[in-house]
């Protein structure tokens, strides 16, 4: 009996941080086995907030993501590949100008210098070429520094606090400020949000997306795609729950 023929009509669309891996951490072996099966079945695709490298150390090295994925986006989506070809770039520099982003970084620099937090490392703020990431604790803290300001911030609204601050001074920029992973925010232009990666998905006329994803309440950096009429969106806890609730949606286990 033939196998089965592989659905190219529906893709399964996964944030990466909280939901392939752990935040900031590597993807396990049995979460890669998991997504090998799936890829037989349907499509499969990541779209991160993260720039390519980080979603390719997370994901176990680029020629992986590549190969394994039919689709990876990185950026939002604004950095786009499909399969091992580049498809798409946008260029935060060229579209918003350096008048704008000297504020946006002169404040938000201002605004973490008055807060007192369990521990501050280094890099607050991180320039990618779609967005700005901020974060309060510095991106160069350990994981076990990243678990406590974590734990921190749910407990007292860091990061909440920090977003409603930044669309006060911010109001007509046209950016938009979103809680993404643990321990950071991104801004980026608005629609510069993970829904972006649709349009390239609309033009290989892929017809179901199921996207699994951590942070779909408002505010989270997946809340948009989550909530996009052309997605099936899907909320998860971690990795183990992401794979627990695609095989009973798709393998009836």
């Amino acid at each position: 009996m033939a196998a089965p023929q592989r659905d190219t009509s529906t893709l399964y669309l996964f944030d990466v941080d909280g939901t392939l891996t752990p935040s900031r951490n590597k993807v396990t072996a049995e979460v890669r086995e998991f997504l090998s099966q799936l890829k037989e079945k349907v499509l499969i695709g990541v779209v991160g907030g993260s720039d390519l490298v980080k979603i390719a150390e997370q994901m176990g090295g680029n020629d992986y993501l590549k190969n394994e994925f039919d689709y990876v986006f990185a950026e939002n989506g604004l950095v786009a590949f499909k399969g091992e070809v580049q498809i798409g770039q946008q260029n935060l520099k060229a579209f918003v100008g350096d008048e704008l982003l000297q504020k946006l970084i002169n404040f938000a620099l201002g605004y973490m210098s008055k807060l007192v937090l369990p521990c501050k490392r280094g890099t607050f703020i991180e320039f990618r070429s779609s967005m700005i990431n901020i974060c309060p604790v510095g991106r160069s803290c350990s994981q076990e520094e990243r678990n406590q300001f974590a734990q921190f911030d749910q407990e007292n609204n860091i990061r909440q606090a920090f977003v409603d601050a930044l669309r006060k001074e911010f109001p007509d920029s046209g950016l938009e400020f979103a809680i993404g992973g643990q321990i950071s925010i991104d801004v980026f232009p608005i629609g510069w949000d993970k829904r972006y990666c649709l349009q390239y998905l609309e033009k290989d006329g892929i017809k179901t997306i199921h996207f699994f994803g951590d942070k779909t309440g408002k505010g989270g950096n997946d809340h948009e795609l989550f909530e996009d009429p052309k997605t099936i969106g899907h909320t998860v806890k971690n990795p183990t729950d992401t794979v627990s609730q695609v095989k009973e949606l798709l393998f009836k286990v």
